[in-house]
């Protein structure tokens, strides 16, 4: 599989005014985390968000993604009333604000209706999986401030030239890894490969997978069990995952790698049990 550039909006990105870059946001942080402890049997470290985006029954938190910083983080969100967006966390301060995803239109700029499933951060550069569309790109130095907030548009999109459920996304080093949620099978795909080169893809043999990571040849990918049970990690190598049991809360959803701390990181999703967690990779082999 190889993933083809598309809807280029680069020229209407570049013509927006009021462009101010992912700093400004940093500098303006209007939401409060609070450090706490999450329903698992994995040592952790949590934060929650403010109660209304915490019980919050439109926007649901979905993609996670760290930053060179390892106290940056992005998490994605996805309006059952159509539209997503990306909170953008300082954990040394423990606050956050939130930033409208957007796509470029002859006269400005619409939500960007996806399910940002998953987020990959490297440098500027910002993926969203768009499920079976493939991913939206963005620059975070594109961020506008306006009057009622930040938006964030997309510059183009990143198309797979076979069908594929785009449904998270992740970063090993230069390469991209991504896979497809399930829920009544256990034999939906993963793949690993450069953004401009081939995909390798195989079977994960994993239903409910929600996010991935791989790190030195290892898999490793959080599993969902509906809304009562605690989540699942599975880890090892291509065709030899391990299932490690309520290694997580309930909901997890993707999964993101920092390399500087050898933790893995993931968001929960429902109502009133939203959490940002950190574990250590090496709990998992």
């Amino acid at each position: 599989m190889h993933l083809t550039r598309t809807d280029d909006h680069g020229t209407q990105v570049d013509a927006l005014p009021g462009r101010v870059g992912l700093a400004a946001v940093l500098d303006d942080l209007d939401r409060r985390l609070r450090r706490t402890v999450a329903p698992c049997r994995t040592p952790h470290r949590a934060w929650t968000w403010e109660t209304l985006d915490q019980r919050d029954p439109v926007w649901w938190p979905q993609g996670i993604s760290v930053g060179a910083e390892p106290a940056q983080v992005l998490v994605s969100w996805y309006s059952t009333e159509g539209g997503s967006r990306v909170s953008v966390l300082d954990l040394r301060s423990r606050r956050y604000r939130h930033v409208e995803l957007v796509r470029p239109t002859a006269d400005g700029y619409e939500p960007l209706r996806v399910h940002a499933g998953g987020l990959a951060w490297r440098g500027t550069t910002l993926y969203v999986a768009a499920t079976r569309a493939g991913l939206w790109v963005c620059d975070t130095g594109d961020v506008v401030r306006t009057a009622n907030g930040y938006v964030l548009p997309v510059r183009h999109r990143l198309a797979p030239s076979e069908p594929f459920r785009f449904s998270f996304v992740g970063l090993d080093g230069e390469a991209l890894v991504f896979g497809e949620y399930d829920n009544a099978t256990a034999t939906k795909r993963l793949g690993r490969g450069l953004p401009d080169g081939p995909i390798a893809v195989h079977e994960a043999g994993v239903r409910r997978a929600q996010g991935v990571a791989h790190v030195d040849g290892r898999w490793y990918v959080t599993a969902s069990n509906g809304t009562r049970r605690l989540g699942t990690v599975w880890s090892g190598p291509e065709g030899g995952l391990r299932e490690h049991r309520n290694a997580v809360p309930v909901g997890p959803e993707d999964l993101a790698y920092d390399p500087a701390s050898d933790r893995l990181w993931t968001v929960t999703e429902h109502p009133g049990r939203r959490w940002v967690v950190s574990v250590r990779r090496r709990r998992f082999g």
